[in-house]
């Protein structure tokens, strides 16, 4: 009998080809899913990586709010096209903090996974403001209303709260002072010293959008200016062992 004919003998048989089937996957899926029980973390932990400030997080969160996940992704597939264009592939670590994470699925507008640092943040007002006065070809709508959205920080404690009962090590200092920290990280003349014992001396801290009051613009491009900044890729290496 030869093998067409025994594979006949399944594609005939309904009850056969569905316990067959069944088998295959139920093999696949073991194989796949079994050795993950076997490992501590799935996901390789990296210095530098941190949580969220609590105004980064307040600028995360509208972000996400105003749908920019949209349009833009946040994730850098390893290939060279992409990399010469954004820059190191993302690493699974920069989104372990991320509830939930924004990889995206389409871009209309460039990945921001590396967007921090690249432009100024006045660039960024700019952009959000009128975003053909810096992008003639850009489809973006104009978010300037952030300029006038003053935060107040009243729930920012609520929030890490929130994302610490999801597994992001946000401690009881860091709980405790989270209004505290909004606050510092967008006023250069405040005692910003707890803030940086707290997250790291790299925080940015500045007025970001210009203006005397804490508005949605400077937590927005607080959140921006830090995408893709936690980890130095000039001095990271993978870990061949996993």
């Amino acid at each position: 009998m030869s093998i067409l004919s025994k594979h006949k003998i399944i594609e005939t048989n309904a009850t056969l080809l569905m316990v067959l089937s069944l088998l295959v996957v139920t093999v696949g899926g073991i194989v796949e899913i079994a050795p993950l029980f076997y490992l501590e973390n799935t996901i390789e932990k990296v210095k530098g990586v941190r949580p969220y400030t609590p105004l980064e997080m307040s600028g995360r969160n509208i972000y996400i709010r105003e749908g920019c996940y949209v349009c833009h992704s946040q994730m850098i597939r390893p290939l060279r096209d992409e990399v010469e264009r954004y820059g190191h592939y993302s690493l699974a670590a920069e989104s372990m903090y991320d509830h939930p994470f924004q990889w995206g699925s389409k871009r209309t507008g460039p990945d921001l996974a590396r967007v921090g640092g690249r432009y100024s943040d006045e660039w960024h007002v700019n952009h959000m403001t009128d975003p053909r006065a810096v992008v003639p070809e850009s489809v973006m709508p104009t978010y300037g209303f952030m300029l006038n959205a003053v935060l107040d920080g009243k729930y920012i404690g609520d929030t890490l709260k929130a994302n610490a009962m999801v597994g992001v090590p946000y401690d009881a200092e860091m709980l405790t002072e989270a209004k505290a920290d909004f606050a510092a990280q967008a006023d250069p003349d405040s005692d910003s010293d707890g803030l940086q014992a707290r997250y790291g001396g790299k925080v940015n801290v500045r007025n970001f959008d210009g203006q005397p009051e804490l508005t949605e613009m400077d937590a927005l491009i607080a959140y921006l200016q830090v995408l893709g900044t936690m980890v130095d890729f000039s001095t990271f290496e993978p870990d061949a062992s996993r």
